[in-house]
Formats: C-alpha cells, structure tokens, sequence
C-alpha cells in the first residue's frame, strides 16, 4: 500500500515555450511524448533517472493565477493504487478527479496532488496515465549530451507556518513514508523547522520546512507569498560529478547562485578532508557538506519562473546520506545571497 518512487513531476507554467527550453536546452531534457485533451497540453520531458510533464493550457489556468509557474503533480509509483488511495483517504487526503480506477489522484500539501500510478518496484515507468499521448522523441533543437541527471534526490517542501507536524503525520500515515531527520535552523534573525521524510525504498525523499513566525520574515514567508501557500520550492537532481556538471549546464545556460570567496576561506578548516578539491569547488560555487558517512556537494540554481516560485539543485553525494544541518544552513543562506543581490 505504500508509494515507492516518484513516477514524475507535473509542472504548470504560463510559458511553455520557455520553461521547456530551460530543461532542454539548459538541463539536457529530451521531448519523449506530447498529449493535448480537456484544456490541458502536455510535454512529458526526460534527463536520465528523471521524469518531467510540462503541462499548459486552461485548465491550468487557476493554478497559475493561484501560485504561478510550479509543480501542480507529483506522481507515486504504487504496487497497489487503489489500496494506496484507500489508506491516504483514511489519513485525511481528499479524492481529487482522476482518469479513472487505475489512476486515482488524491491532495497532497498545498494545492499539490498525487497521482497513484501502478508500477513494481524496479519496472520501468510507462507513460503518464489519463492522456492521449503521441511519441514524438525529439528536442526543440540538436544538443550535445549533457551531465546525466541519475535521480530526483529529494523534493524540497515550504509549508504554512503551524502546519509542518500534521503535514508530516499525513504522510507517514497516509503513504507509509518513515520520519528520516528534524533540525531546527537558526541564521542571522531568521530561523525555520526541518523535517525529512522519505519512502522506506528511500526512492521519494521529501525536506519538508516551515517558518518560525516568532522570528524576523524571510525567504521562506518571501516564498509562501508568492506561491499564494505551501508548495514545491525546488527540485535536487543527482549527479556523479558535480563540478563538470556545473560548468556544463552553465555553459548550456542555466544561471545559478554565486557563493562568497569567505565561504571557501573556511572550508579548508571546517572540512579538511576536501584537500585539493576546494580550489574546483570554488571556482565552481559549490557547497559542501559531511556527516560520519562521507561529503556532500551541492548548488542551488536562480529560478527561472517569473514569480521565482521554483529553483532546482544539483547534489553530489560521496557516501554522506544525511541532511546535515549545515546542509540545510547551506540553502538557506544561499538562497538569502541571491535575496540580497535583486533586493
């Protein structure tokens, strides 16, 4: 009855055009298959381990208007759909229209859905139920091959301040995920609560995070306004190597966050394990991170969504597992360096 992998993330957006070209062309997405129907077109995009529906039209209408460019869907693979809607109706979700028993849909945070999909674990995934699509196979343009994007590692969640532990009680019973990590992040005059969760295939992995109201606003409650509420704040794509990945997908147009020379000033300190590698990822931006199971290299990109409603990660993962604190210390004060630069 459990979800055990993300099957693929729908995202609405009011510029088709230009949010395919930014995952084609800067992230070396390829056109798979298109579908059109009820309102709503559809562009099912894939980069390796990762799997991404475009989705436009009138029916995404209120979306839009309510929370702009985003993701609207987030699909589970499921074993059993039926039973898995079963048990997260149970849990307090609403069944929300679907395209029939096989494929039931039901709310997730926000104004978030998940479509149930049918899939053993380990069998491939098949198209994106509920359309008439057409394979097409092809790309807006030729491209060279970019950095393989090996998985979706994580979703990153920004919720309404209060609602972060009920949030999380939903889908440890609603969907069998296991509570992973808690940390509560203090930076400057800010602060926030962390929790991740994840399936027990470790194949969804959710960093759900909610602001302390009782401290000074930012980026989060920035967030939260311009969603119109809870939402999907990014998206981390795992790859092998993390420096050459940057400097391709820089090359291919993607813009991400700048990191202060003093960060790396430190870093030689703070983790001397890195050694020689600092000097790459300094030119490269990267942070970086340990726990007693290895490094972890991560950088965050600027969105490129009109109302800057979702941004996505690139992670490098050298044994650590974890979500250390300094991890998520990371993409909070990296995310305040890019508030400071357009303020």
């Amino acid at each position: 009855m459990t979800a055990h992998d993300v099957e693929y993330m729908e995202i609405h957006t009011g510029d088709p055009e230009a949010a395919i070209e930014h995952f084609v062309t800067g992230f070396g997405f390829r056109e798979y298959a298109r579908a059109a129907g009820d309102g709503l077109e559809s562009v099912l995009l894939t980069q390796g381990g990762v799997r991404v529906v475009v989705s436009f039209g009138p029916a995404a209408a209120g979306f839009l208007a309510d929370h702009g460019d985003g993701v609207a869907d987030i699909a589970f693979a499921c074993t059993d759909p039926a039973a898995a809607a079963e048990r997260a109706l149970a849990a307090g979700a609403s069944a929300l229209p679907s395209a029939g028993p096989d494929a039931p849909v039901v709310s997730g945070f926000g104004a978030v859905r998940h479509t149930l999909v049918r899939r053993l674990p380990g069998a491939p995934a098949g198209l994106p139920p509920g359309r008439q699509w057409v394979l097409t196979g092809r790309s807006p343009r030729p491209s060279a091959a970019a950095p393989v994007l090996r998985a979706l590692d994580h979703v990153a969640v920004c919720l309404e301040a209060g609602t972060l532990h009920s949030t999380i009680r939903f889908y440890i019973e609603g969907f069998g995920f296991e509570q992973y990590y808690s940390e509560y992040v203090a930076v400057g005059d800010q602060a926030m609560d962390s929790i991740v969760v994840r399936s027990p295939s470790a194949g969804i992995t959710f960093t759900v995070i909610e602001p302390d109201t009782d401290r000074k606003p930012g980026q989060i409650d920035e967030f939260l306004v311009r969603n119109g509420g809870s939402g999907v704040q990014h998206l981390a794509f795992l790859v092998d190597e993390i420096v050459p990945a940057v400097r391709e997908f820089e090359a291919r147009g993607v813009a991400f966050l700048r990191t202060p020379g003093t960060y790396y000033d430190a870093l030689a300190e703070r983790i001397p394990s890195l050694g020689g590698l600092i000097a790459d990822l300094r030119e490269a931006n990267v942070l970086a991170d340990r726990d007693e199971w290895g490094h972890l290299l991560q950088l965050f990109s600027r969105s490129p969504f009109e109302r800057r409603t979702l941004f996505f990660e690139l992670i490098q993962r050298q044994g650590a597992q974890g979500f250390g604190s300094a991890n998520i210390r990371a993409l909070y004060e990296a995310v305040e360096r890019a508030r400071a630069v357009t303020a």
